[in-house]
């Protein structure tokens, strides 16, 4: 049975406050949106009519409400769980089915997996089928949506349940510098994952195809060539089978190296300015932004497991939540329950970082092209294209923009 104690209250303070801190960022958003959202920031006034800007802010108030519904109910439904009872109840199953730690871990995890992935089927069509239809960008149909859903969940049984198992096993039999190992698992499994997903995983579910313009493929491999930069080729990507948004990215690692165009992308920029998205991604590795964020996240990861094999034999975070004794892989959810509600005030932190790459990749741009005009055109576009908000609050884009906000951003590359 779940005991009040100086434990329980401690994490109900912040879990909530958690909550709170959501809810009142949404509405101070939503609330600026509606004082100053009906008038076109003056750079934005040549893409940008009353018309459009209504549609804006309209897409932004839906969204951000939909979001804000779709975590609350995700969390309160963590809470449920972890309350009521429901967790001692299916490790007394498991124990009871004979099922010994490694196995009963691995089922442990799935009975919570399956569980939360039918509440988020609900919000998933909502999102999919209601909000973005509405506004246009939904081009899904129910058996690609269907299709996605059980590939994604095939992957993740696959490879989700084999890292568990080597994970469970080093908690389990790996003695006391388990931590150690259970890193190292980890940091290799992110690299293998971002080796494989261009080549592997991702054709699961678009295509990619050489882009068909051989003169802006020349272009893109002169820019790359400037850069000092050589990836296995530049794809197009049927984003248009699920979605009218616009994108492109960079992904992989060594040979895996790609450039990915949406076709959406292909279709609404001039040559111009997709060479100026690219430069800006060109940007993000000529900085080194992917190391040192992965340096980051590896550092906080030793320590975080440096933590967790101090507090993983801690009797009270057991017995708080009703369980007699420790038991290895229900300690390593339970503070993952602990944790998660604090590391959502690292945000702020974490945004700041990813907007200084942002800044250092514009500039990188600027270098690269010579002109400001083409990221200028192409992020206009891309925010009209995309109904991005144009007036967010400053509180609001200080806590979450990974991105410095558009008018700033604009504004500071006009200055070059």
């Amino acid at each position: 049975m779940v005991q009040l104690n100086f434990l329980l209250l401690t994490f109900l303070i912040v879990f909530f406050f958690r909550s709170g801190t959501q809810l009142f960022l949404n509405r101070l958003n939503t609330s600026h949106i509606r004082q100053h959202g009906s008038s076109v920031p003056e750079v934005f006034q040549d893409v940008v009519d009353q018309e459009k800007l209504k549609k804006i802010s309209a897409y932004t108030v839906d969204s951000a409400g939909f979001g804000i519904i779709s975590s609350l109910a995700n969390q309160a439904f963590f809470l449920v769980i972890l309350l009521s009872g429901f967790l001692p109840w299916l490790v007394k199953n498991i124990h009871q089915w004979g099922f010994g730690l490694i196995f009963g871990g691995l089922v442990f995890f799935a009975s919570l997996s399956v569980l939360t992935n039918l509440l988020r089927i609900p919000f998933s069509l909502y999102g999919t089928f209601v909000i973005e239809d509405l506004y246009g960008f939904n081009a899904n149909t129910f058996r690609v949506w269907v299709n996605d859903l059980l590939k994604s969940l095939a992957l993740s049984a696959l490879l989700g349940g084999l890292l568990l198992w080597l994970f469970l096993t080093l908690v389990i039999r790996g003695g006391n510098a388990w931590w150690v190992w259970a890193w190292i698992l980890m940091g290799a499994f992110e690299l293998l994952m971002i080796w494989l997903y261009p080549v592997i995983i991702a054709p699961l579910f678009n295509k990619f195809e050489p882009i068909a313009n051989n003169e802006l493929e020349v272009q893109i491999r002169t820019l790359m060539e400037k850069a000092g930069l050589r990836a296995k080729g530049v794809f197009r990507m049927d984003a248009s089978k699920r979605s009218k948004h616009t994108n492109a990215y960079f992904t992989g690692i060594g040979k895996s190296k790609r450039i990915v165009l949406f076709d959406t992308l292909l279709e609404a920029h001039t040559g111009e300015e997709i060479l100026a998205v690219l430069a800006h991604e060109l940007g993000h590795w000529k900085k080194k932004h992917v190391h040192k964020q992965l340096i980051l996240v590896e550092s906080l990861s030793l320590a975080g497991f440096y933590v967790a094999a101090k507090l993983l034999d801690w009797p009270l975070m057991y017995q708080t939540f009703g369980f007699p004794e420790p038991i290895p892989y229900v300690g390593l959810f339970l503070m993952g329950a602990l944790f998660s509600p604090l590391g959502y005030f690292a945000q702020p932190l974490a945004s700041a970082i990813s907007r200084k790459f942002e800044r250092e990749a514009d500039d990188f741009t600027f270098t690269m092209i010579q002109r400001a005009e083409p990221m200028v055109s192409a992020l206009k576009r891309l925010a009209a294209d995309n109904l991005a908000n144009l007036n967010p609050h400053p509180i609001y884009a200080w806590f979450y923009y990974s991105h410095p906000p558009l008018v700033e951003r604009l504004e500071r590359l006009k200055g070059h």
